[in-house]
């Protein structure tokens, strides 16, 4: 099922796309290194409720731009690729 049918036009679910990702990316190397979500808040210079809005996937509660940054704290580099869509 997309996005789109559930009620996001097409800008709206590419942004939701992207920060799902960048979350799941963060949260992702966050499990993978142990760490609890105080040692992460600690490493990121952001506070516990931050990282558990993480963890918990609250995309509402999060920009692109926030999420990049947050990535680039722990020694992750984001690349995104853009692509035209099909005829």
């Amino acid at each position: 099922m997309s996005l789109w049918t559930w009620g996001f036009d097409a800008e709206e679910a590419a942004n939701l796309k992207i920060r799902a990702d960048l979350m799941l990316d963060l949260r992702q190397h966050i499990q993978d290194r142990g760490w609890t979500r105080v040692e992460a808040a600690a490493l990121f210079g952001e506070t516990q409720p931050r990282i558990s809005n993480v963890m918990q996937g609250e995309i509402s509660r999060f920009s692109i731009d926030k999420l990049i940054n947050i990535l680039a704290r722990a020694g992750l580099r984001v690349r995104f690729e853009i692509e035209a869509k099909a005829a």
